[in-house]
């Protein structure tokens, strides 16, 4: 499965398509939601970054990130009851922040460990991409407070816990790209025979 995704994650990324951002957009839509209802406030941006930057161009890995991020926050205000209050927007702004931060990091991140091969390119995205997530997390404790979630048990725990999340996205992506690779060449064989 990694040197089929590889293969695919290698190709420029003009060459990936428009279908790999609505696969990847829908896919972190759906895992955001899940996220959201399971865990509420340790949603992975850092594994949705890091698999965003990996799949897509730049632009559309922070645009399908921000989808991830926008169900989080429909979810948390619409049906968990965060409250609303100056102070839980202004971490809400930190996250969405930090989620782009996480992606951003990723891209470059990404095409030099590209290099390396299939088995260690993701640890090293996500290592990037969750540094990138704690450190803008971190930077607004002076503002708004709230040190006590950096514990080292906290972060080793949500680093875990972005690290299984990713292996699912991973293998997620994998068979959905798969079958709707199949899909278009099953539609592209059938409109080549004229049926």
């Amino acid at each position: 499965m990694a040197t089929s995704l590889l293969s695919h994650l290698t190709r420029a990324p003009e060459t990936r398509g428009q279908g790999s951002f609505v696969l990847v957009a829908g896919l972190l839509a759906a895992a955001s939601a899940s996220a959201s209802l399971i865990f509420a406030c340790a949603t992975p941006f850092a594994a949705f970054g890091a698999l965003a930057a990996i799949v897509l161009p730049l632009r559309h890995a922070i645009a399908a990130v921000l989808v991830g991020f926008v169900v989080n926050q429909a979810i948390g205000f619409g049906l968990l009851g965060y409250p609303h209050a100056s102070e839980t927007y202004a971490w809400g702004a930190v996250i969405g922040a930090a989620a782009v931060i996480a992606t951003v990091v990723s891209a470059p991140t990404y095409r030099h460990a590209a290099q390396l091969g299939a088995v260690a390119i993701y640890p090293i995205v996500l290592i990037a991409s969750y540094v990138g997530y704690e450190a803008a997390l971190f930077a607004a404790i002076p503002a708004l407070g709230g040190g006590d979630g950096f514990a080292a048990g906290v972060v080793g725990h949500l680093a875990f816990v972005n690290a299984v999340w990713l292996i699912g996205l991973i293998a997620t992506f994998e068979i959905l790209h798969r079958a709707t690779s199949r899909a278009d060449s099953g539609h592209a064989a059938s409109s080549a025979r004229g049926n």
